[in-house]
């Protein structure tokens, strides 16, 4: 009877260089990074990285001078690189590469000011706030012929690579039937945002929405993946405000329901949850996989007796566990995304669709009809 360790052994021997392990070779040429944008706590993920030799930071745009002023103290940057006009600093520091660390929907006029200049661009999840956003931005990737990433946490999960192996390499689980994906906390204002952070945040312009967006586009992104890109044929949300005297403008709670001709998913999403948690559950004709965070997971299909805890760690499955590595290797050639990849601008791309969807599914109480 084969058991998952058996199963992790047989994976772990094609396994012969990790992406850590290509992190810590010497570098080429460092890439030119400006940053576009600074009011998105999750800035830190790239303030506060160590230096590796592969990128080098050149320029930062941000109009709130004092809030840049601040982050140059916090994070020992030269304050002399700091701009308030975004063209002007892309013309006279000349990045290779961008990350937006704005609201969502700053997003497109990032792109609209890389794309002609030739910089690639990676932006936090998710994509756009709307369709239309999207279908311009993938525009001019294509046009100028750059590369345009979006980044999730979850996509760093050694249980997410896992979860994908299990499914799409070695069938443990058979056909997929039902996927239900929990992502949220106790709220933003709750876990401590900082203001500038919280402004857009809960705006239904610059954020799209509340809970629906902020946390719905983790499982849109995870569920496009599972389904190699398919898009679903329809969506059916409900929102609710539990908390309106705190978020006024937007939802916190979301449930979304996405259907496939063959497969359902269900993603919670909420500002209410009373600990932070991402997590999903993949069920098979013939096995079921259930994460429980990034490390922690629990199997079984029909040759096991019973349910298996598993520990999975980065180093037992290949995974990127830094995004800007990613990033790195993907405009370096050393990784080729597919078209439904998590950070892929395909994937990406259904993903404003389904959100699109689920928005307009909760405003008129009707199921939305994706594709015919």
């Amino acid at each position: 009877m084969k058991t998952i360790k058996n199963i992790l052994i047989g994976f772990a021997l094609l396994l012969m260089v990790t992406p850590e392990a290509q992190a810590q070779s010497t570098p080429q040429k460092p890439i030119r990074m400006a940053i576009a944008g600074m009011t998105h706590s999750h800035i830190a993920f790239i303030l506060g990285r160590k230096d590796k030799g592969d990128f080098q930071m050149v320029g930062f745009f941000e109009p709130n001078a004092e809030l840049a002023n601040k982050l140059s103290k916090k994070y020992g940057f030269d304050p002399k690189l700091i701009f308030n006009n975004l063209e002007k600093m892309l013309d006279h520091v000349k990045p290779e590469a961008v990350v937006a660390f704005g609201s969502i929907y700053e997003h497109m006029a990032v792109v609209e000011a890389c794309g002609p200049r030739g910089i690639h661009v990676m932006v936090e999840k998710p994509l756009a706030t709307n369709v239309k956003h999207a279908k311009k931005m993938v525009e001019l990737a294509e046009k100028y012929h750059i590369q345009l990433l979006t980044d999730y946490e979850t996509s760093w999960y050694p249980t997410t690579a896992k979860s994908f192996q299990l499914v799409n390499d070695s069938g443990f689980i058979g056909n997929i039937k039902k996927v239900v994906i929990h992502d949220g906390h106790q709220g933003p204002k709750e876990i401590g945002c900082d203001k500038v952070f919280l402004d857009w945040l809960t705006d239904p312009v610059q954020n799209g929405g509340g809970a629906l967006i902020d946390f719905g586009c983790y499982g849109a992104n995870l569920m496009t993946y599972l389904m190699k890109g398919e898009k679903p044929v329809s969506v059916t949300a409900v929102t609710q405000h539990f908390k309106p005297e705190v978020y006024p403008k937007v939802d916190d709670e979301a449930t979304i329901l996405i259907s496939y001709p063959k497969t359902q998913c269900i993603i919670q999403a909420s500002w209410n949850w009373p600990f932070n948690r991402k997590d999903m559950e993949i069920y098979g004709t013939s096995g079921s996989i259930i994460t429980i965070d990034n490390e922690n997971m629990r199997v079984r299909n029909r040759t096991m007796r019973a349910e298996k805890q598993e520990r999975i760690t980065s180093k037992d499955i290949s995974v990127y566990v830094d995004p800007f590595d990613y990033f790195y290797d993907v405009l370096k050639g050393k990784v080729k995304m597919n078209s439904y990849d998590l950070y892929s601008l395909p994937n990406n791309t259904v993903v404003v669709e389904i959100l699109e969807a689920a928005r307009e599914s909760a405003k008129t109480g009707k199921t939305i009809i994706v594709r015919k």
